[in-house]
């Protein structure tokens, strides 16, 4: 299933997904919940890194490596496009190989059905 990924731009969808469900792991924290205004045929995802990880190029190359990694999870996994997704990035991810990161978010956007 191919589906284009739309990032959130609304304060409001922010905050209400963070009222939403959560999976940690020690990668990412992973925030998802059902919003009503939204297109069901795109993927809804954004991507946070805090300032205290780095500085802007390496928070850009953090987010570069989700993005990536989100564009082969479309391709391959069948996510649930009814979610609003909101990825919160750990420090752990500038450190580990792309692999791991890769499978671990695999597992856990299993889990979401």
């Amino acid at each position: 299933m191919k589906s284009k990924i739309s990032s959130l731009s609304k304060n409001e969808d922010f905050k209400s997904i963070l009222g939403g469900k959560k999976i940690s792991n020690k990668y990412l924290t992973i925030f998802f919940k059902q919003l009503s205004d939204k297109d069901y045929k795109k993927l809804n995802i954004s991507f946070i890194t805090k300032k205290k990880i780095g500085n802007a190029v390496i928070r850009n190359k953090i987010k570069r490596r989700l993005r990536n990694i989100m564009n082969e999870a479309v391709k391959k996994i069948d996510l649930n496009l009814k979610y609003c997704y909101l990825l919160i990035a750990k420090i752990t991810v500038l450190s580990e190989p792309y692999e791991n990161i890769k499978q671990t978010l695999f597992k856990d956007f299993e889990k979401i059905k």
